[in-house]
């Protein structure tokens, strides 16, 4: 025991040391701290040519370094439930402490071709093992079974950008994103391990679980089973091609080889996740705002929820159906909208068949997500945020009659059901302490628990901290 707790402190103090020393080399660099993600889309404003800048522009930064870590403690009181099963969340009360930590390298290899590696340490666990809910409340938590700190590689990828015209604007530094100039207007491929989220379903109000809304249905669309081991990372290869107000991406990923573990299937023939997303940007008055309408098609070898109760050899066991060649189908809609200067409004909506058994994400084949969030300048706080949100989830027939049935799956199961929509409400506030570290509230109430009318409401409450160099 002793030997693996070194083991980790040591794996810690190796992240923190690299996280000090890249901000270190940012001072060194003048390269100035940013917080758009690595997939931020150009901005929609016409683009200042280099030459007219009032001074020599700085030099293209060769090296981005960036650290973070995010910690947070989650509770809920205990609650009412009729009855309890195998996956259901407990309904006495309980906590759970998670982190996750890591190091964003993005190195300029040659004119718009980028190395990008990331070493990531995570460790603890979700409230019920993150079993019972849907739309989990703990979007830093991932669905493995040991809680012990573990380091691993999140990202490593080669990036390739086309300038295309349109005029020139600058990149500011941030995690996986080097400063510089570039034009606005480009085609860029990513190939190797990496997010599909990177690049898809963005949004600028829901996106981020260690700095906006903490749900697993907020930071991605709930009914997209995207590509993902059980980290939520893959391996892939995306393309995105953005012209004016405009991009198109497309991509092919990896899925695992079984639903909800870490061992992909490298056989693109028996199991692959194939995506196509259009953006527009536009204005509406002096007012920015988005939308993303996403297809996507998967291809693993699932098990039939249909199969599973009717067929009296599977025994109510979906893994039990499982055969190559089963698909899922869907769509996801994302948009988002400036109201004023300091306020936002964002939307979610998303759809998938829910004929065979979630493979990689959540147990969700419908959701309807929207809120708001405000700035925190109107009480001199500006650099605060405060956002409230709300979740609709929903099953496909098939999915709800398997488990009112009994079944389970790798996140629900409750040994019965009486079916009602999940509804969750997310609100938080974040309070910026330093220009380097933030601190949350969260609270999130639950009505119907894994679809299930016969538990709770439950009322979950977080605290968040994150510093990021």
């Amino acid at each position: 025991m002793l030997r693996r707790e070194t083991k980790t402190a040591s794996l810690a103090a190796a992240l923190l040391v690299l996280g000090i020393s890249a901000k270190a080399r940012a001072g060194e660099e003048g390269a100035a701290a940013g917080s758009p993600p690595a997939s931020a889309a150009p901005a929609t404003e016409a683009p200042t040519p280099a030459s007219a800048a009032d001074t020599p522009p700085e030099p293209d930064e060769r090296l981005s370094l960036h650290f973070q870590t995010t910690v947070a403690v989650q509770a809920h009181p205990a609650f009412h439930a009729d009855y309890s099963g195998a996956n259901s969340l407990s309904p006495d009360a309980e906590s759970a402490t998670a982190m996750v930590m890591n190091v964003a390298a993005d190195l300029r290899l040659w004119h718009g071709g980028e190395l990008i590696f990331n070493p990531e340490l995570s460790g603890g666990a979700g409230i019920s093992r993150t079993l019972g809910v849907a739309a989990f409340p703990s979007g830093i938590v991932y669905r493995v079974g040991n809680p012990s700190p573990t380091l691993y590689l999140a990202r490593l990828a080669l990036r390739q950008r086309f300038d295309l015209g349109g005029g020139r604007v600058r990149d500011e530094s941030a995690a996986n994103q080097l400063a510089g100039f570039r034009d606005r207007d480009t085609l860029t491929f990513s190939v190797g391990r990496l997010a599909v989220t990177d690049v898809f379903d963005g949004n600028a109000y829901a996106h981020d679980a260690t700095t906006q809304f903490f749900n697993w249905a907020l930071f991605a669309s709930g009914a997209w089973d995207y590509a993902a081991d059980t980290r939520g990372y893959t391996w892939g290869a995306l393309a995105d091609l953005t012209v004016g107000d405009y991009s198109l991406r497309t991509g092919l990923a990896l899925l695992p080889k079984y639903g909800n573990l870490l061992e992909m299937e490298w056989n693109i023939a028996k199991a692959r996740a194939m995506m196509l997303e259009g953006q527009v940007r536009y204005r509406i008055g002096a007012r920015a705002g988005s939308t993303r309408v996403l297809l996507f098609a998967n291809q693993a070898r699932m098990g039939s929820y249909e199969q599973a109760v009717r067929d009296p050899a599977a025994e109510l066991d979906v893994t039990a159906t499982r055969t190559d060649g089963r698909k899922k189908y869907g769509f996801a809609v994302s948009a988002d909208q400036e109201l004023t200067e300091t306020l936002g409004a964002f939307l979610r909506l998303s759809y998938n068949d829910g004929h065979n058994e979630t493979w990689a994400f959540t147990e969700i084949d419908r959701s309807l997500a929207f809120g708001l969030v405000q700035k925190g300048a109107p009480w001199s706080r500006a650099e605060d945020e405060a956002g409230v949100a709300v979740v609709f989830d929903g099953l496909s027939p098939w999915h709800r009659r398997y488990l009112e049935a009994g079944g389970y799956g790798f996140l629900l199961g409750d040994g019965a059901l009486h079916y009602g929509l999940e509804v969750v409400t997310d609100v938080y506030y974040k309070a910026q302490l330093t220009p380097e570290m933030a601190l949350s509230a969260i609270y999130q109430p639950i009505v119907n628990p894994g679809y299930n009318q016969d538990r709770g409401p439950v009322h979950v409450f977080s605290g968040r901290f994150r510093a990021a160099f």
